[in-house]
C-alpha cells in the first residue's frame, strides 16, 4: 500500500512538472492562472458550468456522504494548476470509490458545475436512462461508472 502511495505521489510529481505548477503565476490573479491552464481552468475564470470534462488530480481531502435525495460520495480533487474540484459521485448509480485516501490518484470525466472554490464534478456514473453522455472515475486501474 505504502508503495502504491509512493507512486502516485511520483506520478502527480511528473504530472506537475510536465503540466504546469501547483500554485498560480506570481502577480497574477488566481482565476487567470487556471485559466492559462486547461479547459476547467477557464471554465472557472469565466463562470461557465454544464459541460463535460476530463481531467486528473489528487485526492487532498475526505467529505463525508451527501445523503440528501441520491447519496453520492464526496471528496476533493487538486488539479496540477493548484485549482481544487469536488467530485460528487452517485453511489447509488456507481460503485463507490473505494478504498480512497489522501493522496490518491483520481482520473475523472463528469459534468463540470461552477462555485467559488473550483468547482464540482458530477455525473461521473453512466445515466441508466441513456439520455446523458455517461462519465466515469478511475482509480487504481479500475474504472468506477
Amino acid at each position: 500500500m505504502q508503495v502504491g502511495r509512493v507512486l502516485g505521489a511520483l506520478l502527480f510529481f511528473v504530472a506537475v512538472c510536465l503540466g504546469g505548477s501547483l500554485l498560480p503565476l506570481e502577480g497574477v490573479p488566481i482565476g487567470q492562472a487556471f485559466a492559462q491552464s486547461d479547459p476547467i481552468g477557464r471554465a472557472f475564470s469565466e463562470r461557465r458550468s454544464g459541460f463535460q470534462v476530463s481531467g486528473v488530480g489528487v485526492v487532498t481531502r475526505l467529505l463525508s456522504d451527501d445523503d440528501d435525495g441520491s447519496r453520492h460520495q464526496r471528496f476533493i480533487l487538486r488539479l496540477s494548476s493548484g485549482q481544487t474540484l469536488l467530485i460528487a459521485h452517485n453511489v447509488d448509480l456507481a460503485p463507490r470509490v473505494d478504498p480512497l485516501l489522501p493522496g490518491d490518484i483520481v482520473e475523472f470525466n463528469g459534468v463540470y458545475e461552477w462555485n467559488s472554490k473550483g468547482g464540482v464534478i458530477h455525473w461521473t456514473h453512466h445515466d441508466p436512462d441513456r439520455r446523458h453522455p455517461g462519465g466515469w472515475l478511475r482509480h487504481r486501474n479500475r474504472v468506477f461508472q
